[in-house]
């Protein structure tokens, strides 16, 4: 969803054009206008930090011994998704 700027946030955005706090006066909840540059950052970071995160967890499974060998997975997918012996 795009809308547009309101007037009474462009001069907050002038004096800190990277992010502005904004609280709901009903809610308490707290929201932040960033510039999509800094957003487009930060979601990439975060992208990045689960991937590492994920491929933190898979080797210490791994060095657990809890892992499947490829021979296992690729066994396993050929019965399931009912592909050809590999060669």
């Amino acid at each position: 969803m795009t809308t547009k700027l309101p007037e009474e946030l462009r001069q907050p955005l002038q004096q800190n054009p990277r992010e502005v706090r904004l609280e709901d006066d009903q809610t308490q909840a707290v929201y932040f206008v960033i510039d999509e540059e800094t957003h487009r950052r930060a979601m990439k970071a975060l992208k990045e930090q689960e991937d590492n995160d994920a491929i933190a967890e898979g080797l210490q499974q791994m060095e657990n011994g809890e892992g499947r060998s490829l021979e296992e997975v690729a066994t396993a997918m050929q019965r399931d998704f009912e592909l050809p012996p590999r060669q």
